[in-house]
């Protein structure tokens, strides 16, 4: 029998195959869309996988001495024994929630004026000649270089670890403000004024919407900033905090110590990061669309 004698049969047959094999219809501008768009999470999870697997054959292997990178087992039940018993008599969520006090406390205080300031830069060439070279001045120096400055200046307290978390905050959140402020598109503004609209209001309803993406990127990296001084900020006689936990640990070559530390700053430090791109969606969902 030849396949000309079923013919419907064939079709039917041609019509299931191809729509197994079609592709699930694109989402508008998906296919041509936003550089880069895509779920990761999958790939995310893979990742961390596979860093968790080598980090344990390794250290499973004996190819790396536990004194230097001791296993995921280990470090998993040092933070058990540190959640449990504390470290140097100080309970586990009090070391998390000084330092998330001064972290979460020098940026706060950098938003509040660094993000101002850099919508002033932008906007006015005065204010931006005054207050550019003193920022551009610091911003590439290491905390570590200016802490012995703040000492001096302002003791050992807790005044000299919040401004050195403020200041590495600061330079990049009035940056990407200054830098947000030419977002606005020149017509937009034009038409602002064209409608009559005052210089509060083109900056309230036009310039800020614009810089908004910016300075929220800004603010995400700043925050990093502020994480990343934290270590260098408890240096400062310090006897509480993640930081000061994790430098208490490495003099005494508690590895796991040091690493279970170093893994809880990350672990919050991202998830700050992700509530800050939850924000980002909400109110700046226009951002890479445009």
């Amino acid at each position: 029998m030849t396949e000309h004698a079923y013919p419907n049969t064939q079709s039917k047959k041609k019509g299931i195959f191809f729509f197994l094999m079609k592709a699930r219809a694109t989402k508008p501008g998906e296919t041509y869309g936003v550089p880069g768009q895509g779920d990761t999470l999958l790939l995310s999870l893979g990742s961390i996988a596979g860093i968790i697997f080598l980090w344990w054959l390794v250290t499973s292997m004996g190819w790396i001495k536990p004194l230097f990178l001791p296993g995921p087992g280990a470090v998993l039940g040092k933070f058990v024994d540190v959640w449990n018993n504390g470290f140097t008599n100080t309970p586990f969520l009090e070391h998390v929630a000084v330092s998330g006090a001064r972290v979460f406390g020098a940026f706060l205080l950098a938003c509040l004026v660094g993000i101002p300031l850099g919508i002033a830069m932008g906007m006015s060439p005065f204010i931006r000649g005054v207050f550019d070279p003193p920022i551009e001045f610091y911003r590439p120096i290491p905390p570590l270089a200016y802490l012995p400055l703040m000492i001096i200046w302002f003791g050992i307290g807790e005044t000299s670890k919040v401004l050195l978390i403020f200041l590495s905050v600061l330079a990049p959140v009035a940056l990407g403000a200054r830098s947000g402020v030419k977002s606005a598109a020149i017509e937009q503004v034009h038409a602002a004024y064209s409608f009559g609209a005052s210089r509060w209001q083109v900056m309230r309803h036009v310039i800020l919407p614009s810089a908004l993406p910016e300075i929220l990127t800004a603010m995400r990296i700043g925050i990093g900033f502020g994480w990343t001084t934290l270590v260098a900020a408890e240096m400062v006689a310090a006897t509480e905090g993640l930081g000061y936990m994790v430098l208490s640990a490495s003099q005494f070559l508690q590895t796991s110590t040091v690493i279970m530390g170093i893994i809880v700053i990350a672990i919050i430090a991202y998830a700050f990061d992700l509530l800050m791109r939850f924000v980002e969606r909400r109110v700046v969902p226009w951002k890479g669309r445009m």
